[in-house]
């Protein structure tokens, strides 16, 4: 059903799906109960939907809720979202970019948002107050999510991720569960912030900044890999950023060996 009314709407809008923004419609309505379960919606609630659509998320989650907050980017598409949940009264409608727009508050996510969005959406997300959040995300990138240290996959993203969260890759969702069909599969993504973090960082921003770098050099060894970090960052001479780096702990693996709580000990040591 969901299939023939998205057709039947990009015809009467004229909308034509844009590959820049993402625009892969959601027709797999079975896997919203599966959606709002995860992210253990309730009537007092209040839950953001980015890349709202055409609201057919929206419309299902606004009935186990307090109020849904749909974002949708494109105009034209947010013209018929307008237009299609007009009737339902719990559901603000806001259009524009949900990194760059002041939004109602809000403690759980349910959404499919673009494939574009998906690593700036999350670090957003797992930095904002949440209570929980469930979404459909490309296979690949949620794989790079829950990644393990050694593994292809580890990379910046799954240390922060971990940090900050319990984060579990669900069920697979097929590419034909979208219209028009992208090239590659999903699934369902479970955050669920920690009551109590494994490590409180005492600066998140060098935490990031750090790791981000180290990825870059994932082979070399620790000692190695931060030494140009350190001339950078505390402006010490390439002698001072040598020996601080040998004092370090860890300094004899491998980046990629490292895992999300020693690079959380490393940027604490650091910032002391």
């Amino acid at each position: 059903m969901s299939l023939e009314e998205t057709k039947r709407l990009l015809r009467t809008y004229r909308i034509t799906p844009n590959k820049l923004l993402g625009q892969n419609f959601f027709v797999g309505t079975g896997f919203f109960d599966m959606l709002s379960t995860e992210a253990s919606i309730i009537k007092t609630d209040s839950v953001l939907d980015v890349g709202a659509g055409f609201g057919f998320l929206s419309h299902f989650v606004a009935d186990k809720c307090k109020t849904v907050i749909a974002v949708e980017k494109d105009p034209k598409v947010a013209e018929v979202l307008r237009e299609n949940l007009k009737d339902v009264a719990n559901v603000i409608i806001i259009e524009g970019d949900v990194l760059k727009i002041s939004l109602p508050p809000f403690n759980k996510v349910v959404a499919i948002p673009p494939y574009y969005l998906s690593s700036r959406l999350v670090t957003w997300l797992l930095e904002s107050q949440i209570e929980s959040a469930a979404m459909i995300l490309q296979k690949e990138f949620a794989s790079r999510l829950v990644a393990k240290p050694k593994s292809e996959d580890y990379g910046w993203l799954a240390v922060f991720a971990f940090i900050h969260a319990n984060v579990e890759v669900l069920d697979a969702v097929p590419k034909t569960m979208f219209y028009p069909q992208p090239e590659v599969d999903s699934a369902i993504v479970s955050l669920k912030p920690w009551s109590e973090k494994p490590i409180e960082l005492k600066d998140e921003k060098s935490f990031v900044k750090m790791v981000k770098w180290l990825f870059t050099q994932r082979n070399k060894k620790l000692g190695k890999a931060l030494t140009p970090f350190l001339r950078n960052t505390l402006k010490l001479s390439k002698g001072e950023a040598e020996k601080r780096a040998l004092d370090l702990k860890f300094r004899d693996k491998r980046v990629r060996e490292l895992n999300p709580i020693d690079f959380g000990d490393l940027a604490n040591d650091l910032s002391s």
